[in-house]
């Protein structure tokens, strides 16, 4: 009889990691919240549609900077100091943008929001990481970027239903709550994530703007998100410019629905199957998700785009995520965290800054719909004619991905490193 399968294995939910994953949610929900109402509360203020697409897109870009420097913390520092912190510039900014009243007051804001957003995504990953057993990382950053998706998915819909019938400043103060949880949450975490012995000794620390080892995780993933990242952008004035009778809205909410339930059916795989075949059923299923935005005609299309999105980028986020922790030493973990989001970042600031001035006017007028009275956006529909992303544009880059992942996973990951998942 194998003795190791009398031994009780231990559960990944402790009172530590559940207080972690509902912090996850909560930072990932105050960002995402305040995000699709920057560009519209920015031009109220008096911006041309050029500055405030440059505004909204300077967290992507701060974050993306910054990540290098809060891997590094992450490994020398507290993880509750860093998530504090973290946390602490999220409610100021959200608190800002609640009584700013010029541009420059949101550029600012904006600044801060980067620094924290990528002060907490990375920090809150590599702490939790640090709980769970090594042969669990793979279920339990699954369940961290099921909260993750969850919040990315809710906090939208809540901003923009608190903006339709009250106002963006009531919106922003609603960020301002998932803010403060995140901070009353980490209050009760008995574990500090305090950076491990080997990682101080001798009071130096080598500076490193990447870990080595998840570049090819990094660059997987960057490719990975371009569907998605591209849909984020180009969604709503693809449906309106198109005429297509599908409840656009509803998108992020099936793509949410649909992650958590293939989260949890697949709980158990994530540690047993090989990166490899997640990474081809991945390209294949974000590939399946553009075909349904090819065709996006009614709401069955729509789930089947959401589906795909949801198998390709969707799990492969977590599946990435856990590899880059598990090639990575123990002792750079922070620095893995930080580089594996520099992949997302780089796609994810391109996506955002892709034709933002053109963007502003299709999203406002297709988000505030049901609140066609107001008269600050009554007359800003584009001439989508000109505007509008050909269908090529949109799907320009899925070859490139296709072609992209699949030389990584035939000649260069397994020279780089063996994945024994």
């Amino acid at each position: 009889m194998n003795s190791h399968s009398d031994q009780p294995q231990p559960s990944i939910f402790t009172r530590n990691t559940i207080l972690i994953l509902f912090g996850a949610f909560s930072y990932q929900a105050a960002s995402m919240l305040m995000n699709p109402l920057i560009v519209g509360f920015t031009h109220s203020l008096g911006a041309s549609a050029v500055l405030a697409g440059m505004i909204a897109a300077m967290m992507n870009f701060v974050s993306l900077l910054f990540r290098p420097f809060a891997g590094q913390l992450t490994d020398t520092v507290s993880k509750y100091k860093l998530a504090f912190i973290g946390g602490g510039l999220l409610l100021l900014a959200s608190v800002g943008y609640a009584v700013a009243i010029a541009p420059w007051m949101i550029a600012l804001f904006r600044i801060a929001n980067g620094i924290g957003f990528a002060l907490c995504s990375v920090c809150m990953a590599t702490w939790l990481s640090g709980m769970l057993p090594r042969n669990k990382v793979g279920m339990g950053m699954g369940y961290y970027g099921m909260m993750n998706a969850l919040g990315m998915a809710i906090a939208p819909a809540l901003g923009i239903f608190v903006y339709s019938h009250f106002s963006y400043r009531i919106a922003f103060l609603c960020a301002t709550v998932f803010s403060a949880i995140l901070l009353i949450l980490i209050q009760f975490v008995l574990d500090r994530g305090l950076p491990l012995q080997t990682a101080v000794q001798g009071g130096k620390h080598k500076l490193r703007i990447v870990q080595p080892k998840v570049i090819p995780v990094a660059i997987i993933i960057m490719l990975l998100s371009i569907p998605y990242f591209a849909t984020q952008s180009y969604i709503v004035e693809y449906v309106a410019a198109r005429h297509l009778h599908v409840a656009v809205g509803s998108f992020f909410i099936i793509y949410a629905v649909i992650l958590l339930v293939m989260r949890i059916v697949l709980k158990d795989y994530f540690d047993r199957v090989p990166f490899k075949w997640f990474l081809l059923a991945g390209t294949i299923c974000d590939l399946i998700g553009m075909v349904g935005l090819m065709n996006l005609y009614n709401i069955w299309m729509m789930i089947l785009a959401a589906a795909g999105l949801a198998g390709g980028y969707g799990l492969m986020y977590s599946v990435c995520q856990s590899t880059a922790l598990l090639v990575a030493p123990m002792e750079e973990q922070g620095l893995a965290n930080s580089t594996f989001y520099i992949g997302m970042d780089t796609d994810g600031a391109r996506a955002n800054h892709w034709r933002l001035p053109v963007r502003l006017p299709a999203v406002q007028h297709v988000l505030s719909g049901a609140d066609a009275g107001r008269a600050d956006y009554g007359d800003c529909v584009p001439d989508f004619s000109q505007a509008t992303p050909s269908l090529s544009d949109i799907c320009k880059d899925v070859p490139v991905q296709f072609a992209g992942t699949s030389f990584f996973v035939v000649k260069i990951l397994p020279d780089w490193y063996t994945l024994q998942m």
